[in-house]
């Protein structure tokens, strides 16, 4: 029996279980292949009792359309940082724990591990394949930061979710002259912004890779006010910063969470266009972890699908040490060196950029 391990890491996106579903159903065609499923990406493995299902047809039926993951998500702790609490003081640190895991791996006869996830997840898949595990990475992620493929799925639902909530935004302001502030995920790429500003016709957009000037966009507000009638809809990507180029955050507190957290640049802002003089009303809307719940649009539907079908295959190959990645209009394989290379970030002179700008847009440049 080839019995392949099926993880997933990092933050829940939607199409998680559409990729679950590809891979179980996929490998149903094959002869002597069993698909287990790690309970929260690798500690489940790591966990006494260990914490694994498995996945058959039964379990992954009527999946495709559900946002999550049926088999749970986690952004701390893995082989490498697992939280472990000091019994005497209650202190918490982390150990290495990944040669354990391999012996475990091996102990119930894994054959190979899928990994479903980001940047950090494939990191791990890196590193673990160094160490001699088979891997295949799928990519996940709502940022579209991964360079080696076109898209990630999940991205297209966030920019949906981001750009209904643009739409309901202009209602309100327009109704109160007001200027308002969408806060939106996207880490340090600017793609969500991005998007959801020119799908939802945004006054402004703030991305981490522009940084803003508060005057120019002060100087854009007042044109959309005549005799202090109007109203100003402003998207900001979470990792936007000024021309200081500090990110708004905090270190987190968290055992097991290596990630600066990121948030409050909307009202952050909100400060800096006072204190620059704009005088309208400004509200600020935190969209979180709205972008990334919920059911999954059929893009990312049918993108999580041939991921998930490419993935087993590559394992059916023996094809380790790759990520699957869509390179338009094919699904490929990408050696993990390449696909760590360097992140997926807007260039400040690409085509969406320059269309955002000649319809009138604003990034305070």
């Amino acid at each position: 029996m080839n019995r392949l391990l099926v993880l997933t890491g990092g933050g829940d996106c939607p199409g998680l279980n559409a990729v679950i579903r590809a891979i179980v159903k996929r490998a149903s065609q094959e002869k002597d292949w069993e698909i287990v499923g790690s309970i929260e990406s690798f500690n489940g493995v790591l966990k006494d009792p260990a914490e694994v299902v498995i996945l058959d047809e039964s379990k992954v039926a009527g999946i495709l359309v559900q946002g999550g993951t049926i088999i749970g998500t986690t952004n701390k702790g893995g082989p490498f940082a697992y939280p472990v609490q000091n019994p005497n003081d209650g202190t918490w640190t982390t150990i290495d724990r990944s040669d354990e895991m391999l012996r475990r791996l091996q102990y119930m006869d894994i054959k190979g591990v899928i990994n479903i996830g980001g940047d950090g997840s494939l990191r791990i898949s890196k590193a673990l394949a160094d160490k001699g595990l088979n891997v295949i990475n799928v990519p996940k992620t709502i940022d579209n930061d991964l360079s080696s493929t076109d898209y990630t799925f999940g991205f297209q639902t966030a920019v949906q979710i981001a750009t209904e909530a643009v739409d309901k935004l202009v209602t309100t302001a327009a109704s109160h002259n007001r200027v308002f502030i969408l806060e939106v995920m996207g880490r340090d790429a600017g793609w969500i912004a991005l998007n959801a500003a020119i799908a939802g016709g945004a006054d402004i957009c703030l991305i981490p890779e522009i940084p803003y000037e508060v005057e120019n966009l002060k100087a854009k507000i007042e044109t959309r006010y005549r005799k202090g009638r109007g109203f100003c809809i402003i998207v900001v990507a979470e990792g936007a910063v000024n021309s200081k180029g500090k990110k708004v955050g905090a270190v987190s507190n968290e055992v097991g969470y290596e990630n600066f957290m990121l948030g409050g640049i909307g009202w952050t802002l909100k400060q800096e266009l006072i204190a620059a003089g704009v005088r309208h009303d400004i509200r600020v809307t935190l969209l979180g972890h709205l972008q990334r719940g919920g059911t999954p649009i059929a893009y990312d539907r049918v993108l999580a699908s041939e991921f998930g079908v490419a993935a087993f295959e590559l394992a059916y190959k023996g094809l380790w040490g790759n990520m699957v990645a869509y390179r338009h209009p094919d699904v490929v394989a990408v050696p993990f060196e390449e696909a760590l290379k360097e992140p997926h970030l807007v260039s400040p002179d690409s085509r969406l950029v320059l269309t955002a700008k000649g319809l009138g847009m604003e990034f305070g440049d």
